[in-house]
């Protein structure tokens, strides 16, 4: 038979705990962290590639602040809707554009009024070559070889660089120099790499960018880029997904956004 173990507490008494009663203090201690450690629910996010550096900040700021768990992929907005509608099992999706969003509602993929604009996305065009001044007077000139943008047809900032060039009535004459990235985020890769002189990107893309020239495209001469979250039904019952959207829609979120170089709603 196991002898009891003693061990003294800060007023030199001596305490008594036999094995059984040890073991049942232990359950006790755990069984008041357990709630704490049920709580922490985790959410998958398909998020816009031109969101990447913001939606870093956003997600260990909300994590810290709720101890759930956030797993992003990036991309394309155009991928992420055919991905969502072929049963990909993303919980919410950070879209860079409200066309797509509204399609996954009518399509019975997102939760009915669960959309809503997080953020409003400038576009640029952007150089790091110091050959090629970033302006639009370098745009008209083509000297360059290579202009970067994204696929217009699944990436919202590609169709804003399209609409850009057809209100400078330069697409039919830039087309051989186009080259077309995936996402935003391998057109920034054709400019920061060389590979491209000039490029249209977003802005948020720049932020801390310390090399290149910069020209802010006017917003009239692209549609209005405004970047909608929605709520899939994949994630319809998930508290994460849910408190993740109630997050990006509050003041402290909306300030990280904002320090990127979008417009607020």
């Amino acid at each position: 038979m196991n002898s009891p173990r003693y061990y003294n507490d800060t007023n030199g008494m001596n305490l008594t705990l036999h094995p059984p009663r040890l073991l049942l203090a232990c359950c006790v201690i755990l069984g008041l962290f357990m709630p704490i450690m049920a709580r922490a629910e985790q959410a998958r996010i398909a998020i816009a590639a031109n969101f990447i550096g913001p939606s870093k900040e956003l997600i260990a700021d909300f994590m810290h602040k709720t101890g759930d768990v956030i797993i992003p992929s990036f991309g394309s907005s155009g991928q992420f809707m055919i991905q969502i509608e072929q049963g990909a099992d993303y919980d919410v999706f950070l879209s860079a554009d409200e066309a797509k969003p509204a399609k996954l509602i009518r399509d019975g993929f997102g939760v009915d009024k669960s959309q809503f604009t997080y953020a409003i996305g400038k576009l640029v065009l952007w150089s790091n070559t110091p050959a090629y001044p970033a302006n639009e007077n370098t745009l008209r000139a083509a000297r360059y070889s290579h202009l970067a943008l994204c696929k217009p047809d699944i990436a919202p900032y590609g169709a804003a660089a399209i609409a850009t060039l057809a209100q400078l009535h330069l697409e039919q004459s830039l087309q051989s120099r186009i080259v077309m990235g995936m996402d935003i985020a391998q057109a920034y890769q054709f400019v920061q790499s060389g590979n491209a002189e000039l490029g249209f990107i977003a802005l948020s893309q720049l932020h801390n960018q310390p090399s290149g020239t910069v020209w802010v495209v006017p917003s009239t001469f692209y549609p209005p880029i405004r970047q909608n979250a929605l709520l899939l039904r994949q994630g319809e019952q998930n508290p994460a997904a849910r408190a993740f959207l109630a997050y990006l829609r509050s003041k402290p979120a909306q300030a990280i956004i904002a320090t990127y170089g979008y417009d607020v709603p």
